[in-house]
């Protein structure tokens, strides 16, 4: 965008005059970072302020990862609000005195939070803020005093960040070299392997649409994958093979959603996918009416790990009688295949020994398992699987488990190749979206309701 360029230009004119103003030395000599940040917030000049905001944010980039963590500590320790200030704003507030609220709100709010919207008026500085927060999200799990400072983090991008401010933009082979670098870097569901593998995925019979925000015009903050097909697929290969024949996009009866990837690490935990699947809804439905289904064709990143749980009888709420009524009308094939009396067993073995022969008998107790994992398996009151927990939150559809739909060494490790079709039906978003959020319910396909109610349902 030639006018942010412009800007950002203009920025930097202002930040050097400001430096001058500053007076900040070049040598080692230089003013402790801390003590930098609180002359920002202090500051009242506009030109000093940029281009004070602009040197602490360099510094900061300078630092090495020891001194990075020290300086957030810092923030974590030095910049949050006066406990003695917090403590007589409490206790004079008074709910028929307006300004008493006024004032308990002005002292609730960290110092860090006004440094952080001072930092972002530096040339680049929303940039260089989530690059910021990446950096802070790597150190959260060994220091948890950290977390006030990312709580503050997530306030303002959220604000900054707004569905408001995002624009949605079609991706395809005309779109800037930058831009589509960049899709190819930031694919982690299915990788791409260079550019005709990118070419062909964004063909006549592809959309991939993304989010972009007038501070960051050349960086996707999450895109989508589409592709147009007849009938719902079950399989990832056919969508994502270079070598795929071309077809008809206006034949096309069904948008299958297979990718969706958060570019940026640090916008982590800032919605934005809910958003971006009912606007790329709106515009596919727009340009293709003959498109009578939307599905996805979604990962599942933790089966793997939930069905270790699962099938150690871990999973709450779940004993071993539970595991063996689970897959009791598998138990007789499952011991002639392995030799081994309890399904539980027999089932990890045939795991770990795949074969055209074992898949056979494999494939109905792991879709059964999956089903299992998907609708019992909980973490903090919804889905263990973050996936499902997104997309039934949207208002989707649990419709049909594919079992060794995702072939490749990242589908096997981390879901024993399983992949899940999940349908939005327009009509039915909003009554699936409040069942799911209001009383954990999943709304499935009739032919997955009713696998759980003959074999997975318990008395609770």
């Amino acid at each position: 965008m030639p006018g942010v360029k412009w800007l950002e230009r203009i920025m930097d004119t202002v930040a050097d005059r400001g430096r001058e103003l500053l007076r900040l030395p070049e040598d080692e000599a230089r003013e402790p970072l801390a003590g930098l940040c609180r002359r920002l917030i202090s500051g009242r000049g506009e030109a000093s302020n940029i281009a004070l905001a602009r040197e602490i944010l360099q510094l900061f980039d300078a630092l090495d990862d020891n001194d990075k963590t020290a300086f957030f500590v810092t923030l974590a320790e030095e910049f949050g609000p006066d406990p003695e200030s917090l403590r007589l704003a409490a206790a004079a507030f008074r709910n028929d005195r307006p300004e008493t609220l006024v004032k308990l709100l002005e002292v609730v709010e960290p110092p860090r939070q006004e440094l952080f919207r001072r930092l972002n008026m530096a040339p680049n500085g929303t940039a260089m803020l989530v690059s910021m927060r990446a950096r802070l999200l790597d150190r959260l799990p060994t220091y948890p005093l950290l977390r006030s400072v990312d709580a503050d983090f997530r306030h303002l991008l959220a604000s900054w960040f707004n569905r408001g401010f995002l624009r949605l933009e079609k991706i395809d082979w005309r779109s800037p070299a930058i831009v589509l670098e960049k899709i190819m870097r930031y694919e982690t569901v299915h990788a791409i392997q260079g550019w005709d593998d990118l070419h062909r995925r964004l063909a006549d019979d592809r959309r991939c649409f993304g989010f972009f925000h007038p501070a960051l015009p050349e960086q996707p903050l999450i895109f989508v994958e589409v592709a147009l097909t007849r009938g719902m697929a079950g399989e990832i290969a056919p969508l994502i093979d270079p070598q795929a024949p071309l077809n008809d996009p206006y034949a096309a009866d069904t948008a299958m959603f297979y990718s969706i990837n958060n570019a940026l690490k640090g916008l982590r935990g800032i919605s934005f996918g809910n958003f971006l699947l009912k606007q790329v809804l709106s515009e596919l439905s727009a340009e293709l009416p003959n498109l009578q289904q939307f599905a996805t064709l979604s990962p599942m990143p933790r089966f793997a790990e939930g069905l270790r749980t699962l099938l150690a009888a871990k999973a709450d709420g779940w004993s071993v009688s539970d595991v063996d009524r689970l897959l009791s009308d598998h138990q007789s094939v499952l011991q002639e295949c392995t030799g081994q009396p309890r399904p539980a067993d027999a089932i990890e073995d045939l795991i770990k020994q795949p074969s055209p022969e074992n898949e056979q008998v494999l494939a109905a107790p792991l879709a059964r398992l999956a089903l299992t994992y998907l609708t019992e398996c909980r973490h903090n009151n919804s889905c263990f699987d973050p996936v499902a927990a997104f997309h039934l939150a949207n208002g989707a559809i649990l419709e049909r488990i594919n079992v060794f739909a995702d072939r490749s060494a990242h589908g096997a490790s981390q879901a024993h190749s399983v992949m899940v079709n999940y349908r939005y039906d327009p009509e039915q978003v909003v009554a699936n979206h409040e069942a799911f959020v209001r009383e954990g319910r999943i709304v499935m396909s009739r032919a997955l309701q009713r696998e759980y109610d003959k074999h997975i349902a318990r008395e609770h």
